[in-house]
Order: structure tokens, then sequence, then C-alpha cells
């Protein structure tokens, strides 16, 4: 018989992007982790700077959910195999508007993920320039397949109390739901946005005063009582099956993390740790390779703006070249492509970076890749199979051509099936054992993943142990005198 558990959960959505759900959900979660309620948070999509901002709001770890790329199963796992105390709110914000998604049937959207995991829905609506028509799209979201538990409305931007009157009584009336909320129009419960989307944590000043902003907006403007009791009116879920400890450290695999590397799912993270690795923060502004790395992890991320910065550490620069041409496995996608490359122009500034890929990469004004990837393996090699599918996610303005008179000795792990990837056909660059493309895989989209990269920081592990030992042995002898 499958167990099954108590997990109170909630997704805040809206009609459309840009409505006020980050800030509503920013605030909420602020809300409920300053007053000791254990909340933790998911966010729907492929987003990295979404989360960065949940983690400053809660002080906990902010996960992905994405039907298209991770699967129905994918989702359940990662929602319920986190190990929180019993009875944590789970808050879920839902991307773009409540029923955008790739499939036609909307089961990837935000409102199949909701039904997926049984969530009901507090709907964010934009009130600007609007008045008792927004019944009629909060009524045509609650009808339109497939059907998401609509449990209440937050009026966004709302212009005075008899505005807000006129609305929330037509949304009452007609779609049977309460308001719960409305919070004024205010220039401040924005966050900026850049050419990623929001702009990150780092890159916002006063970003946490932000964030206790939206507290105080959802504490005076909504009614927090009525919102908490929606997360308890659910059913309980099965728990499920994989364990959230790691396995004991085989090998250590650096990750290259600071403000020009951002981009981790913490679940990657975690399943390098479960599969046996001791994870070894790197900052390429100022660290050299630790001594004893048996792998590396570069993520995604701004490189280009930082690439003053990232050329100036040739110390660190020369070490990852060395260690590549000795065999160690290097994962890398998107910005970490673009640091192995050989040169990068940004904004009429170029920097040489490590040159293990012979390639120039030119940062377009606009996106190059941006959006799903379906990539199909070309071939045979340590990181993945002949004919393997692989789904994933894109989202860069890079430019790659051939460094004129280099002699690349490479080969492409993928064909793209939808996408663009290096150039419109390929993706995953190879050379030794290294792997660079522009696709930000999830581990539970690829569960063979992790494995793979513990497998060959193992046998680069393996294989340095030998020659050390062969040395200090051929040491010895020399000193007897027996070989020279």
């Amino acid at each position: 018989m499958v167990q099954k558990v108590n997990m109170p959960r909630l997704m805040i959505s809206a009609p459309s992007k840009s409505s006020g759900k980050t800030t509503v959900s920013l605030g909420m979660l602020r809300y409920f982790a300053s007053r000791g309620v254990p909340v933790c948070s998911f966010k729907k999509g492929p987003d990295y700077i979404d989360p960065m901002w949940h983690r400053l709001a809660s002080g906990g770890e902010c996960r992905n959910l994405d039907p298209w790329m991770m699967g129905e199963e994918g989702c359940r796992e990662v929602f319920a195999c986190q190990g929180e105390p019993a009875g944590t709110l789970r808050l879920i914000e839902g991307n773009h508007g409540l029923h955008d998604g790739m499939s036609p049937d909307g089961s990837d959207s935000s409102a199949g993920l909701a039904a997926l995991l049984g969530a009901p829905v507090l709907l964010v609506l934009d009130a600007s320039g609007m008045n008792r028509g927004g019944a009629a799209q909060v009524l045509g979201l609650q009808m339109m397949p497939p059907r998401a538990d609509v449990a209440g409305v937050v009026l966004n931007r709302v212009k005075g109390p008899r505005h807000a009157d006129k609305l929330a009584k037509a949304i009452e009336t007609y779609c049977g739901v309460p308001v719960l909320g409305r919070i004024p129009n205010d220039a401040h419960l924005q966050i900026p946005e850049r050419y990623l989307g929001l702009a990150t944590v780092d890159e916002t000043r006063g970003a946490d005063a932000f964030i206790s902003r939206a507290e105080d907006a959802v504490s005076r403007f909504c009614d927090m009582d009525a919102i908490s009791n929606l997360f308890h009116q659910v059913a309980p879920m099965p728990a499920r099956g994989f364990s959230v400890h790691s396995a004991a450290a085989s090998v250590r695999i650096g990750i290259m993390r600071n403000e020009a590397f951002s981009f981790y799912y913490p679940d990657n993270l975690e399943a390098l740790e479960r599969s046996g690795a001791q994870l070894v923060m790197i900052d390429p502004f100022r660290d050299d390779l630790p001594p004893g790395i048996d792998g590396l992890y570069i993520g995604g991320g701004f490189p280009e703006l930082f690439i003053e910065q990232l050329a100036a550490n040739r110390r660190l620069l020369r070490s990852l070249r060395d260690a590549v041409e000795d065999g160690m496995p290097v994962y890398a996608e998107c910005g970490g492509l673009i640091y192995l490359s050989d040169t990068v122009e940004h904004r009429g500034m170029e920097a040489r970076l490590a040159g293990l890929l012979p390639y120039r990469v030119d940062m377009s004004s606009r996106p190059v890749g941006h959006g799903y990837l379906e990539l199909e393996s070309s071939r045979n090699s340590p990181w993945f199979g002949h004919g393997e599918a692989v789904r994933a996610h894109e989202f860069h303005y890079a430019r790659t051509s051939v460094v004129p008179g280099s002699q690349p000795e490479l080969d492409f792990q993928f064909y793209v099936r939808r996408g663009y990837g290096i150039d419109g056909n390929h993706d995953g660059v190879l050379y030794r054992r290294l792997f660079a493309s522009f696709a930000h895989l999830h581990a539970s989209a690829c569960p063979a993943w992790a494995k793979r990269l513990v497998s060959l920081a193992d046998r680069y592990q393996r294989e340095r142990d030998h020659e050390e030992n062969r040395k200090k042995s051929g040491f010895v002898v020399e000193k007897t005198g027996l070989i020279y």
C-alpha cells in the first residue's frame, strides 16, 4: 500500500507574465519565514533567477519544476522528495500565464502542473486598466483546460478602494472565489528586468529591502490567515522513493561558482553528491584549481559581464588547460562554454580566456538561442549514448565562430532537433574528456548525467594516483641505483 503524507501546498500564478506573481511570492515567503512558519518554494519552468530571489526571501533552497523538460514523474519526485519537516508549506510560483505552455493540451503549463500536484491556485491579477471585466478573465481561466483550482485572487496595482471594490465584487459574484488581497499600485514593488528576465539578486541594490517591502505589502493588504488556510485545502500525496542522503564521497568535483557563474540547479548538485562526489567551490576571479580535484562542473551565468576579472586570473586558466590535457573531465554549460573558448567580445571589450575550444564568441544584442532544446546524440561518448534523446533549455546571446588558423579536432555530441545550440544544427562539443554545450540540463531529465561525471572523475583519479605511484616508485629505484 502506497504511503501518503500531508504536503500543504499552493501555487501563485497569474493570467500573464509581469502581473506581480514574483513580488507576491517573495512577500509571502518572507512573511512565513520571518514568523517561524516552515516554508519551502518551487519555481515552475527552467528559470535560474527567480529561485535566487526565493532563496533570499525564505532562507531555503528553491527548486525547479518543469513538466516538459523533467516529465511528470520527475516533477513529482523533486516536489515530494526533499526531506522537509512534516507540515512545511510548499509555495510554487508559476511562470508566464496560468495556461501558457508548449503542449497544445496545456499539460506542461502552470495549470497543468497545479493539476498534477493537486495544488490550489492563488491568482495574481494586474488590476491596472481593468474594471469589472477582470471577472471575465478569471472566469475564462477557471474554464480553460486543464482545469486549475483557482481558490483565491489577489488584486495587484489597484488605484484605490472604489476600483478594488468594483473588481472584487464582480469576481466574487461571477467566479465564486474570494478576493484575498488588494495591493495598491506602487512603483517600488517592481523588480528591475534585464535581458535574461529579472535582474539577479547580486546586481540589484537593496534586494533584501525590496523583499521586506513585498512582505509589508502582503501583510497589510492581503488576508494572510485565509491564504495560509489555502495551503491546507489539499489531499495527501504519495511519498516518493529516492533518498535525499548522499553516498560516501569518492571523488572531488570542483564547482566554479560566483557572480559570473551562478546558474546551477540544486538538484544537479545534490545528484552529484548522491553519486559520490564531494563538491568544492571555486571562485574563478581569485582561486586556482584546488589540489586533488578529479573533475569540474562549470555552470551558466553572465561571464560576458566579467570578462576582465575572468581573464585576469591567468593562473587558473593555465591550470585548467593543463588539467584538461591531462585527462580531467570537465562538464560546461552555456557560460561555461564561453569561458572555455579562446576569445570573447562584449560591448566593444575583448578578452582571451581558457582557449580550450577554438571559438571566438561575440555577444549579440538579441537572443541567439532562447527556449527549450530537443537534442539527439549522434555518437557514443562517456557522456551520452548514440541515439539518446535529451530535453534541455537554452537562453544565450552568444554567436560562435572558429578562430582563423586554428585546427580544431572537435566532435559534436548532438544534433539539434529543436532550438539553436552552438551553430543551429549541433550542440555539445567534445574534446578529450571535456563536454561543453549551450544546453542547461536538469538531473531529473538526465538521470545518468551525475553518475557519468562521477565515473569519469573516478577514472581520472585512479589514473592520476597510478601515475603518482609510478613516479614515486621510479624515484625510489633511481635512488638505489637499480634503474637508470
